[in-house]
C-alpha cells in the first residue's frame, strides 16, 4: 500500500470519485479536436507527419484487431485493451478477424525496414489506427506511443465520459540505442516483488527495455542460491539493509515471476552480483570467504570500499562459480552483471587476477558479462560491457576499452543517478555526485559524453536508483519521476531531436497522467506543470 502521496495526487483521486460529467463539459477549452499533437510524447519519435484531417476517435464499437495467427500480436493487443478499457468503459474486443468498423490494428510485417527490430510505424486515419512493426517489441513500443497520444484521463481506473481522440497522421520511429535501462538497488533496502512490478509498469511506458537489479552488496544478499543457503536467511535476513530496515530476498520462484512479468512488458532483467568488493553480506555469513577465516560483523551503514573476497583462495572461486551458475540458469536474458566497482580493499594485481578468473565463468554459463567501468582496468575481452558511472568526461581505461571494441553503457552519476537529490531541500537521496535537476538529467549526450567513447561504442544508457534512503514504492517514484523520462528520451530519440524547451513542455503533460495513476513525483520548478 502506498505510504505517501502528493496533495495534488490525492485531489485527483477525489475528483475521480465524483459522478461522471458529460463529454462536452470535460473538454471545455480544448475544442472538438484532440488534446495532443502527433509527436507530443516521451520519448519524442524519430519522424512525425501530422494530418489534422485524419484524427481518429475511439468509440464503443472499436475493436483491437491483431494479425491472424500471431500470438505475439495478440499478447500486445490484450495488453493494450487492458490499458484502455478502464477509462473508456468500452469492451475493445481483441479479434483477429477482418471485421468492419473502427479498429486499432496491430500488424507484424518484415516489410518495415526503416524501423529496425525495436521500432514501429503508426498510422492514424479517420477509421482507425494501424501499428506496424517487425517484432512484438516494436508493436509494444507503438502501443505506448498510442497510449500517450490519448488524453491524460485515459490513465483513470474508472470510466470517464468524454471523447477519446487521437491526432491524425503518421509516425515512423525507432530507438537510437538498443539498450535503454533502469537499475533498482535491492541490496541496501529490499523492495517487494509487487513494488518491482509497479516500477516495471512505469518503465515500460517510456520504452525502457532493461531492468538491472542490484541484488547483493555489503548490507544485504537478496537472491536465493541453493548451494549457499545462508546467504538469504542470514545475509538477507532480519536486521539487514541500511540502518537494519531493509530485510528480505527474492526466492527463485519470485525471481522467475519477475522475469516473466518484465518480459510481458518487453523488458529484460539484468541481475547483478557485486564482487570482489561490496561483499560484506556474504563474508559476514560465510567465514570461509575471508582470508583469515573469520567472519566480519554485518554492516548496515553506507560506507563503501572496505570489503573484498579472498582473491588467492579457491573457496572464493567455488563460491563465485556456484552463484554465477545458479543465477545464469534462472535468467533467460543474455546479460549477467558482476559489479566490480569500488574494490578499494583489493590491490590492482589481485583485481586483475580475480577478473581473469571470473569473466570466463560468465561466458561458460552462456551469458555476456557486464561490469562497472572499473572492469575496463583488467583489459577484458571485447564481449564485456563496462558501465560508466564516473562524474568526469575523461576516462582513459574506458576509452581504451572502446578502442578495443568493447561496447559501453553510459550512466554518469552526476547526470543519470536517480538517487541524487534534486536540490538541497530534497527529503530523500544523497548528494555526493551533486544535485541533479531535470534539466541536468536531460542536457547531456551519451554518444559523446566521455572523450574517446563515440556513439558507435555506446550500447545504451541506464538510470540507476540506489536505495540507501528509499523505503517504499512512493520513494522510488519520487526519485525516478520526472528524471527517468529524460534519460529514456536520450536513449531512444535521435540526437538531433533533443531540445529542452520541447521536452519540458511534453514532460509537463505527463504530470496529470502520473496523478491519474497515483504515481508520486517531484514537481520540479523547472517545469510548467498544468
Amino acid at each position: 500500500m502506498r505510504q505517501r502521496r502528493t496533495i495534488l495526487g490525492l485531489l485527483a483521486t477525489a475528483v475521480l470519485c465524483l459522478p461522471a460529467v458529460p463529454a462536452a463539459a470535460t473538454q471545455t477549452g480544448h475544442g472538438p479536436g484532440p488534446e495532443r499533437e502527433l509527436g507530443d510524447v516521451i520519448p519524442v519519435p524519430a519522424e512525425v507527419e501530422p494530418n489534422s484531417r485524419t484524427d481518429f476517435t475511439l468509440g464503443p464499437h472499436t475493436s483491437i484487431r491483431t494479425q491472424a495467427g500471431s500470438a505475439e500480436a495478440k499478447r500486445v493487443g490484450r495488453y493494450l485493451a487492458g490499458v484502455l478499457r478502464p477509462a473508456t468503459g468500452y469492451s475493445l474486443p481483441v479479434v483477429s478477424s477482418d471485421r468492419r468498423g473502427s479498429a486499432i490494428s496491430l500488424v507484424l510485417s518484415k516489410h518495415e525496414p526503416k524501423v529496425g527490430d525495436q521500432g514501429y510505424r503508426l498510422d492514424v486515419g479517420r477509421s482507425g489506427v494501424t501499428i506496424r512493426a517487425r517484432t512484438g517489441a516494436g508493436l509494444f513500443a507503438g502501443a505506448q506511443t498510442l497510449r500517450q497520444l490519448l488524453p491524460a484521463r485515459i490513465e483513470a481506473d474508472r470510466t470517464v465520459r468524454r471523447a477519446w481522440t487521437v491526432p491524425g497522421g503518421t509516425i515512423v520511429d525507432k530507438p537510437r540505442f538498443a539498450y535503454r535501462g533502469a537499475m533498482l538497488d535491492l541490496a541496501r533496502h529490499f523492495h517487494e516483488p509487487a513494488e518491482i512490478r509497479s516500477y516495471i509498469d512505469e518503465l515500460a511506458q517510456y520504452k525502457i527495455n532493461h531492468l538491472h537489479l542490484h541484488l547483493t552488496d555489503d548490507q544485504g544478499w537478496r537472491i536465493q542460491i541453493d548451494s549457499w543457503p545462508k546467504l538469504t536467511t542470514v545475509g538477507g535476513g532480519p536486521g539487514t539493509g541500511v540502518d537494519g530496515e531493509g530485510p528480505g530476498f527474492l526466492t527463485k520462484a519470485e525471481y522467475a515471476d519477475l522475469v516473466a512479468y518484465a518480459a510481458s512488458r518487453y523488458i529484460t532483467i539484468v541481475p547483478e552480483i557485486d564482487m570482489p568488493g561490496h561483499t560484506n553480506a556474504a563474508q559476514s555469513t560465510y567465514a570461509e570467504l575471508n582470508c583469515d577465516g573469520v567472519a566480519p560483523p554485518p554492516r548496515t551503514d553506507i560506507e563503501v570500499g572496505y570489503s573484498s573476497l579472498c582473491i588467492g583462495s579457491e573457496t572464493t572461486y567455488r563460491f563465485v562459480e556456484d552463484v554465477i551458475r545458479e543465477l545464469a540458469a534462472m535468467t533467460p536474458g543474455p546479460y549477467l552483471h558482476i559489479g566490480g566497482d569500488e574494490a578499494h580493499a583489493t590491490t590492482d594485481e589481485d583485481y586483475r587476477t580475480f577478473m581473469n578468473r571470473v569473466l570466463p565463468l560468465v561466458e561458460k554459463y552462456g551469458k555476456q558479462a557486464f561490469g562497472w567501468n572499473e572492469v575496463a582496468q583488467a583489459d577484458p575481452p571485447a564481449s564485456v560491457v563496462p558501465q560508466y558511472w564516473g562524474t568526469t568526461t575523461e576516462n582513459a581505461d574506458l576509452a581504451e576499452a572502446a578502442a578495443r571494441g568493447n561496447k559501453v553503457i553510459m550512466s554518469p552519476a552526476n547526470k543519470s543517478y536517480l538517487d541524487m537529490k534534486y536540490d538541497a531541500n530534497t527529503p530523500l537521496g544523497l548528494q555526493w555526485a551533486g544535485f541533479i535537476e531535470v534539466r541536468d538529467a536531460y542536457e547531456w549526450d551519451p554518444g559523446s559524453h566521455v572523450t574517446g567513447v563515440g556513439e558507435q561504442s555506446v550500447l545504451g544508457v541506464e538510470a540507476p536508483l540506489w536505495s540507501e534512503t528509499l523505503r517504499s514504492i512512493d520513494d522510488i517514484e519520487f526519485m525516478a519521476f520526472p528524471r527517468l523520462p529524460a534519460i529514456a528520451e536520450l536513449g531512444w530519440s535521435p540526437r538531433a531531436s533533443h531540445d529542452w524547451e520541447s521536452f519540458s513542455q511534453r514532460l509537463a503533460e505527463q504530470g496529470p497522467r502520473w496523478e491519474q495513476r497515483g504515481v508520486d513525483f517531484y514537481r520540479s520548478p523547472q517545469i510548467d506543470w498544468p
